[in-house]
């Protein structure tokens, strides 16, 4: 991770963390500070056993590194001034006051704060007109139970110290995400490639975090063989799970992609799945499905109330609802920026990326140095340009920011991987209609030279939505410049 700070003040907040102590110690590792790394090591406990060879070192081997650190620390206490220690104190109090209970992640126990003695009973005279304080209408929900594991994904490349420490600091990720520690967590690992991180539907699970719920005993799990030295359990099961998750956190992506981009264009939130789902030419997403139209209130809540600051009944609720398999009370989608087109005219590569993750790459057609560079936006989005599928522009066709410029499809397949166009970008009738579907109104759309890795991610399965709303536009005669 790379920031020792970060670390120190999370295993202050979080003593009971040993993935935390664990990548402490690491850090402490790579600065040559053995004896402080040691000592995190014992506080990592099973976690520092399931990923390190060698043997745990005994108190007796860190004493002379601990003792040092511990002289450190007393002396820089000392400088403290006594204003500080007594408002730390005064802080400490209240905590104590206010907090009644705290749960330790990872530890399973719940640690009851003190109880004073009741005081002695005082008669008190209740002033008139003075009634008791209403008693609140509904009994608070009782708390979602998660029922399977809680996936997420992670680059996962280098060495074996690097790929422990990857799936190591997603899971701390994913933890700090949610705001409380998990009773089953997955990590998934993506492929590095130059400066994105490749998503696929055969990401393998490289790592997992148990609790149990009897014992409270956390166990951790590699899955990468090389990493670990040992022979992983069969990850069949968890795999099947992963392919549901996949999935649906890209039809997430699609929905919060559309969410954002029609407030920015409307200057407010959608008022439902509909308003996205219109016809021709309020087409800002292709379709629907199960994953959003259970997704739309909670993350319009999660979107609507950090956008606008503005809280609506129920709106806390519908926030911390689950949005789809293999996620959290609460948790957002995984693809955090919206989705994106790039466009590499050196290769004639087409990608879809969210942020750093490359999630589609299409090999397209061009015209050289008549398709033009620059960043553009998906305008208009259209079923059978012209009344069919199978003219000059296929089955799909989306302009680029009202200009004659546009992603389309082709009567010409063996144009594809060639510069025959008059500057429009072309791709197969199956590449199009995907990207179609995983686009929305709005969508970004940056042309270059030389910004896209050479890759094939195309999967077999293609993402396709349902429940399609009518897209065509007969009114109207398209003359992109093919």
């Amino acid at each position: 991770m790379g920031d020792l700070a970060y670390l120190k003040k999370y295993v202050e907040d979080h003593p009971n963390n040993k993935m935390a102590w664990y990548l402490l110690g690491k850090e402490y590792e790579a600065s040559g500070q053995e004896g402080k790394a040691h000592y995190c090591y014992i506080q990592a406990g099973n976690i520092y056993e399931a990923f390190e060879a060698s043997k745990m070192p005994s108190p007796e081997e860190v004493l002379p590194g601990y003792e040092a650190g511990l002289a450190e620390e007393k002396h820089r206490r000392q400088k403290r001034s006594g204003f500080v220690r007594k408002l730390a104190l005064a802080l400490l109090l209240l905590l104590l006051i206010h907090i009644p209970s705290a749960h330790a992640p990872g530890d399973g126990q719940v640690v009851q704060a003190p109880v004073p003695p009741p005081a002695a009973e005082v008669p008190v005279e209740v002033p008139p007109n003075v009634e008791d304080p209403p008693e609140p209408d509904e009994p608070p929900a009782p708390p979602v139970v998660i029922r399977g594991p809680v996936f997420t994904a992670t680059g996962y490349g280098g060495g074996s110290d690097q790929r422990q420490q990857a799936g190591l600091s997603s899971l701390l990720a994913l933890q700090q995400q949610i705001g409380t520690s998990l009773p089953y967590a997955v990590v998934l690992g993506m492929e590095p490639l130059e400066n994105y991180l490749v998503w696929t539907k055969e990401m393998p699970v490289v790592v997992a975090l148990e609790e149990d719920a009897g014992s409270g005993q956390t166990t951790l799990q590699s899955y990468d063989r090389e990493a670990c030295l040992c022979t992983p359990p069969d990850p069949s099961e968890l795999q099947a799970a992963a392919s549901a998750w996949i999935p649906e956190q890209e039809s997430l992506g699609v929905l919060s992609s559309a969410m954002l981009h029609y407030k920015q264009a409307k200057g407010q939130w959608p008022e439902s799945l509909k308003t996205l789902a219109g016809s021709y030419p309020n087409n800002w997403i292709a379709g629907t499905d199960e994953v959003m139209e259970q997704a739309f209130e909670p993350l319009l809540a999660q979107l609507g109330g950090s956008a606008s600051g503005e809280g609506q009944p129920g709106e806390e609720g519908e926030a911390s609802a689950i949005l789809a398999s293999g996620m959290a009370p609460g948790q957002p989608p995984y693809f955090s920026e919206p989705l994106e087109i790039i466009i590499d005219t050196d290769n004639y590569k087409l990608a879809l990326v969210s942020g750093d993750k490359l999630i589609r790459s299409y090999t397209v057609g061009l015209g050289g140095e008549r398709t033009p560079e620059g960043t553009y936006a998906i305008s208009e989005k259209v079923v059978n340009p012209n009344g069919r599928d199978n003219g000059e522009f296929g089955s799909r066709g989306m302009q680029l920011s009202d200009t004659n410029y546009a992603i389309h499809g082709t009567n010409e397949p063996d144009s594809i991987g060639k510069d025959e166009s008059l500057g429009c970008i072309r791709m197969t009738k199956k590449d199009v209609e995907e990207l179609f579907d995983l686009v929305t109104k709005g969508t970004k759309v940056t042309i270059g030279k030389g910004i896209l890795p050479t890759l094939e991610s195309v999967p077999k399965e293609r993402f396709a939505l349902g429940h399609r709303q009518d897209q065509t536009n007969p009114h109207r005669t398209y003359r992109w410049l093919d």
